[in-house]
């Protein structure tokens, strides 16, 4: 369904989001030849954007490149309600998504996350396995110019990264040999950032500002690895596109989107196929407003899962302050080093499943200054103090939390808050399990040994940190049944003939590594699906 004069956004495949998976996406089926189309709320971003070489890079990364679009309020950023949630929503708009901001740390989820029901007796088993995921794990890395050294023993085996690791940082083999010392899992870091020429990325320069954007273009964002290509094979991308509702046909198939642009007008996307990759958030709340006769409780609904099972991956750090200086406020944001030890259930810690651990830089002086005292608030000359204690002279341990799904934290539409297009502001409701609050202070705990291990001579934390919560997933969980799903293993809509979800929303789980591999993974999986049954549609 080419474009026609009488409607130029007509097309064989329509994509809501251009970000991480709408990316993926796009890319396999406009080198399939199919005509592709994507509708995108944000706009393009040029590396000579980013601050990250300038004196101000921490002011403006607290304010024009925060990761939440509460504080951030762009133009193209929607309002959330986070009044009723515990975790703050982070998550970025503009061509490339979230893979803007992102660390970059790049992991796949261990077999056991697919079957957290079968050995824990929480959550619920996936549809697949690790097995028929790794594959599509392999392709991603090279598409993804992933960098990092092979052979993890705490993981299944898998082919070499398809570039040499980064550089590993002075504090990174300090915390690595204090980690070894105390007999427990470390490797270094696996990271989607080129520490060499690849494709359109350049070599990462260890500028350790990779949250704010990737001023060198060294990140493996989307813009980069996967637009120009998509738009070579002549795939469509509309900017400022804010999409309110899906359509469907008589039969409740997907044939389209309602859409305003920047000036205000209203248009409708036609499509033989919609694929929706609006992140958990964004991706429930089009479902949500997309309500009909035949829909009335919004789009794909029909299990009445739709928004529910949120998950946020509780986040906190554990700061080791050493006497000596480190440098450690350089290198990449992504991970030096990371550890499983503690990731899987263990009999004797009063919770289930676990926690991931990744290293980082340390951040600059505004950043040591900002983050909470133990003690409270300082000022004047103890200020001074801890800056001069935290700047180059910490190792971060960042420590990412698997929580369970729960149908008590979920995403609703606001009856009274509207954007800017009048469209209903989701509401999030989130709050941490006992499971996630015991999994959390033990592992800071844990850290904590790490450090003091490494030589620190004290080591701090705090109990959470709610404005880090990078990863929303499970909102349109995949499976098998109609009736506790929303879309099957390829993510197609139970109850919505080609309607297709490829974000974090349809994990069954969310594991406690960084999820962009395997959101990735599967949306290249479901392309593949989406182009093996393309004569059938």
């Amino acid at each position: 369904m080419p474009a026609s004069s009488e409607n130029p956004y007509k097309a064989e495949v329509l994509i809501i989001g251009a970000g991480l998976s709408g990316a993926v996406a796009a890319r396999r089926l406009s080198e399939a030849g199919m005509d592709v189309l994507c509708l995108e709320q944000g706009d393009w971003h040029k590396p000579e954007d980013f601050r990250g070489e300038h004196d101000d890079w921490e002011l403006t990364s607290f304010k024009q490149w925060h990761p939440n679009p509460n504080i951030r309020g762009g133009s193209a950023d929607y309002p959330i309600d986070d009044s009723r949630s515990e975790m703050k929503p982070m998550m970025f708009n503009g061509v490339g998504g979230s893979t803007i901001l992102y660390g970059a740390q790049w992991m796949r989820f261990m077999p056991s996350d697919f079957r957290t029901k079968s050995l824990d007796g929480v959550g619920d088993d996936w549809p697949i396995t690790y097995d028929e995921l790794a594959p599509y794990y392999d392709r991603i890395d090279r598409d993804f110019s992933v960098s990092g050294v092979a052979g993890d023993p705490a993981m299944p085996p898998q082919p070499p990264y398809p570039l040499p690791v980064l550089p590993m940082s002075s504090v990174g083999k300090r915390v690595m040999e204090g980690h070894k010392a105390l007999g427990w899992h470390i490797w270094q870091g696996s990271n989607a950032i080129a520490s060499r020429p690849d494709g359109n990325l350049s070599p990462c320069l260890q500028l350790g500002v990779c949250g704010n954007g990737c001023p060198v273009g060294a990140k493996a964002t989307v813009d980069l690895t996967h637009w120009p290509i998509v738009l070579s094979k002549g795939g469509r991308l509309v900017t400022g596109a804010r999409v309110r509702s899906i359509t469907h046909d008589r039969e409740g198939k997907a044939n389209g989107a309602i859409f305003t642009l920047p000036d205000g007008s209203e248009h409708r996307a036609i499509a033989d196929i919609v694929i929706l990759a609006a992140n958990a958030v964004g991706t429930a709340r089009i479902l949500l407003s997309s309500q009909s006769a035949l829909f009335p409780d919004g789009l794909a609904n029909g299990s009445g899962l739709v928004g529910k099972r949120l998950m946020m991956h509780p986040f906190s750090r554990a700061i080791g302050f050493f006497d000596e200086p480190l440098e450690s406020w350089q290198g990449h944001w992504g991970q030096s080093v990371y550890s499983l030890e503690f990731a899987n259930t263990r009999a004797d810690t009063g919770f289930v499943r676990g926690a991931k651990w990744n290293l980082g830089p340390s951040g600059g002086p505004l950043g040591a200054a900002l983050f909470p005292s133990p003690e409270g608030p300082i000022w004047g000359a103890a200020l001074h103090e801890k800056v001069h204690a935290w700047l180059g002279r910490t190792a971060v341990w960042g420590i990412i939390c698997e929580d369970l799904p729960e149908v008590t934290n979920f995403i609703d539409l606001s009856p009274d808050q509207k954007d800017a297009s009048g469209n209903a502001v989701p509401r999030l409701h989130y709050r941490l399990s006992e499971n996630s609050k015991a999994m959390l202070a033990y592992n800071l705990e844990r850290a904590k040994e790490s450090l003091l291990a490494a030589g620190a001579s004290k080591a701090i934390s705090i109990d959470l940190m709610p404005d880090f919560g990078w990863h929303p997933l499970g909102t349109c969980r995949m499976g098998d049944a109609p009736e506790n799903s929303v879309v099957d293993k390829f993510g197609e809509a139970h109850d919505a003939g080609n309607l297709f979800i490829i974000d974090g929303s349809v994990l069954v789980t969310g594991s406690c590594a960084n999820p962009s591999a395997t959101i990735a993974a599967l949306a290249l999986r479901t392309a593949d699906h989406i182009v093996a049954t393309r004569r059938e549609r």
